[in-house]
């Protein structure tokens, strides 16, 4: 059995070299390279990822999203590269320097890049990022985080939340991906990010106010409860553009849905989670929720039977934090 898994392994490291040599010889050919793309990080995803390294795969797929002409061999060498860096720590150091991220920030300026290709962009600065300080600087010191926050508010409008339209579609797909580099960018370590992102907390209020589509709710609600988190500058900042108002008034929106919606009480613990990121450090912020009832809203989920023991743990936490300042009366 084991001679059969150092066998395998054999054979795919002799594919990665033949496919490395076939991306080299078909330069005039993108669908071929397209392809052997595609088989590329199939093999990397089954712990191949250093040995691609180390025949200079790595480097060649970077130089390759940087210098081909043709869109569908960018867009697969970017996404090969992502599957690989995020399969592999010493891939992602290799890769993660400012040089990369100044070629991500060109690839997104570009009026000429797609959708699609914007994408692949942002899923590269996503892993480059994860649970990576020196990713989380280079972001910053770039000016890449500020490209982020830039799409974050212009890629997606309030007034065209279609999602069963292509384009819109598409745009909420790059939107999406976007708080999620954004997510990363700010948490696994909590760093300088936080101060920057919170520029965009008044976009956030906005989307919450005008949408409470699970689709835009989540990504905000991650978005928000990763930023705010341990900071108290940045929790301070949310409540002064009316943050916790909003997701006050959230809360009671889904919770009048409940009794109907399986997926309004979901969302509701989502929304409950960031409520308590925002006060968890200084709970007398709570106090701009007592107008809201916000307890006696909680308490009426934590009634729910459909929420298991982590959700029902939150929210019991939450409630805690609530009346940690003002006594449940004035809250209820």
């Amino acid at each position: 059995m084991e001679n059969q898994k150092v066998q395998k392994k054999q054979y795919m490291k002799t594919d990665l070299n033949l496919l490395l040599e076939c991306l080299k010889y078909q330069m005039d050919c993108p669908v071929s390279q397209k392809e052997a793309l595609i088989t590329i990080y199939s093999i990397c995803q089954q712990n191949t990822s250093e040995y691609f390294r180390e025949i200079g795969g790595l480097m060649f797929i970077n130089d390759l999203a940087k210098s081909s002409v043709h869109c569908i061999v960018k867009e697969a060498a970017l996404f090969t590269l992502g599957i690989i860096i995020e399969s592999n720590v010493y891939c992602q150091q290799t890769l993660c320097t400012s040089a990369l991220f100044e070629d991500l920030i060109l690839l997104l300026m570009n009026k000429d890049s797609g959708v699609n290709l914007k994408r692949m962009s942002v899923y590269v600065i996503l892993v480059l990022v994860s649970n990576n300080k020196s990713g989380q600087t280079y972001v910053r010191d770039t000016g890449c985080i500020g490209l982020l926050l830039r799409l974050f508010r212009t890629t997606l409008s309030t007034s065209e939340m279609n999602l069963s339209d292509e384009n819109t579609n598409e745009c909420y797909q790059l939107w999406s991906s976007v708080c999620s580099a954004l997510c990363a960018c700010v948490n696994n370590p909590q760093n300088d990010n936080q101060n920057i992102c919170c520029s965009v907390f008044p976009y956030a209020r906005e989307w919450l106010e005008s949408c409470t589509e699970p689709e835009i709710v989540r990504p905000i609600c991650s978005f928000v409860g990763l930023t705010v988190a341990n900071n108290s500058y940045v929790q301070k900042y949310f409540v002064s553009v009316g943050g916790l108002d909003t997701l006050a008034k959230v809360l009671i929106n889904l919770m009048h849905d409940s009794s109907m919606s399986h997926s309004s009480t979901k969302l509701a613990v989502v929304v409950t989670k960031t409520l308590d990121a925002c006060i968890a450090n200084d709970s007398a912020m709570g106090v701009v929720l007592t107008k809201y009832h916000t307890v006696s809203e909680l308490l009426k989920l934590l009634s729910n039977d459909t929420l298991d023991t982590g959700e029902k743990i939150s929210i019991i936490l939450t409630i805690g934090h609530c009346t940690e300042v003002c006594g449940i009366q004035s809250w209820a």
